[in-house]
């Protein structure tokens, strides 16, 4: 607020002469201890100024003549408080009233949850999306059900995400759930900000890329049955996700037109792609190829894990048919834009992060000629 300064009685409207137009300023005027110039072109101009001004302060000293003194008191302690912060009773006013405005129009966790889902479903989300939302959010649940969303603070979420005692990658999954949940929650007024924002994320340690030999990848398509053995070769010369994988139909593998399509419903990023059939996975799908139909078998989990065994790969790679594919398919073409379509990538980043020079081009090549009736690698 402008306020005169203490030596002068009021403040004075006095000529002005270093402008053309403005002819009359006031002297005397402060805000916040600073000295304020304040300009006009009329004498009754800056004198209407002035009287609004000395109303405002009038009626500010006939209140301040009623306020109870254990309320200046307050004020005086609160702002020393804050003074180390540079933050104001204003400011904490505004900040705890947003807070209690956004409790009282809030809502319970389990509430929130529910809407939430609900939301997702009418928005198009995928199946495994859903199930993994359920999943995660159903465990937070089980915490913090009855509380107020507004009231959930970002160290109590801190908290929780360490107590899962679970791997960095799965921590940091139950992290960005929780992340879209509450961004949902500040976006319709249950909650004044996102506290897991404020969060830490556990740190992943960069693991070299592992990847089956070609021996391993020969050994494997060996011992699988025509039941099995599309799966490997999908996954292993076209680089298609295994969640993929399992909702691949016969129908949309193009023997003829040389490539398999991934439809936008089918895939991870909801985007249509086309992969393409390199000429050994031709060969190993072609006497198999069937018009409809699911390309795993009955019971897959079983039947893959049993070829596995049966391959005598001892230690399986994570991830290793997508790895394999990626690093050999880079190793022999050296053509990383191509490769990033096929694996649906937007960018080359993550192919030059992780499979750049991991397999040599002589193993490339081994891998790469892999096809029916050949065991001499």
């Amino acid at each position: 607020m402008f306020l005169a300064r203490k030596k002068r009685s009021k403040l004075a409207v006095v000529p002005y002469r270093n402008h053309s137009k403005y002819k009359w300023k006031i002297a005397g005027l402060y805000q916040s201890g600073k000295r304020v110039r304040r300009f006009f072109e009329k004498k009754a101009e800056a004198e209407t100024f002035v009287r609004q001004l000395e109303i405002k302060a009038e009626n500010l000293g006939s209140r301040a003549t009623h306020i109870d003194p254990r309320l200046h008191v307050m004020a005086i302690e609160c702002h020393d408080k804050l003074a180390p912060y540079g933050k104001t009773l204003a400011d904490a006013t505004d900040f705890l009233c947003k807070h209690l405005n956004a409790v009282e129009r809030s809502c319970t966790l389990e509430e929130l949850v529910t809407g939430f889902l609900q939301m997702k479903e009418l928005d198009g989300a995928k199946k495994r999306y859903m199930e993994e939302l359920r999943n995660r959010l159903g465990h937070f649940q089980r915490t913090f059900g009855n509380r107020t969303v507004a009231t959930i603070s970002h160290r109590e979420c801190d908290d929780w995400l360490r107590g899962l005692r679970q791997a960095p990658r799965s921590r940091n999954n139950y992290r960005r759930v929780l992340s879209v949940l509450f961004s949902y929650a500040a976006s319709r007024g249950f909650s004044s900000e996102n506290p897991i924002a404020k969060t830490a994320k556990a740190r992943i340690a960069d693991t070299p890329v592992e990847v089956l030999t070609p021996y391993q990848m020969q050994r494997l398509l060996e011992a699988a049955t025509p039941e099995t053995l599309p799966y490997f070769a999908l996954a292993g010369f076209a680089g298609i996700r295994a969640a993929e994988l399992s909702r691949l139909d016969w129908s949309e593998i193009h023997l003829d037109r040389g490539y398999i399509e991934i439809s936008a419903a089918k895939a991870k990023t909801a985007s249509r792609r086309l992969v393409k059939l390199l000429p050994n996975l031709g060969a190993w799908l072609a006497p198999l190829a069937q018009k409809t139909g699911s390309i795993l078998p009955t019971n897959p989990r079983v039947k893959i894990e049993a070829t596995r065994k049966l391959a005598g790969i001892k230690k399986w790679p994570q991830n290793g048919l997508r790895h394999s594919f990626a690093s050999y398919h880079l190793a022999k073409f050296q053509d990383a834009p191509a490769l990033a379509l096929q694996l649906g990538h937007t960018t080359t980043s993550t192919l030059f992060a992780h499979y750049r020079e991991v397999v040599e081009a002589t193993a490339a090549d081994r891998y790469w000629s892999i096809a029916p009736n050949k065991s001499d690698l």
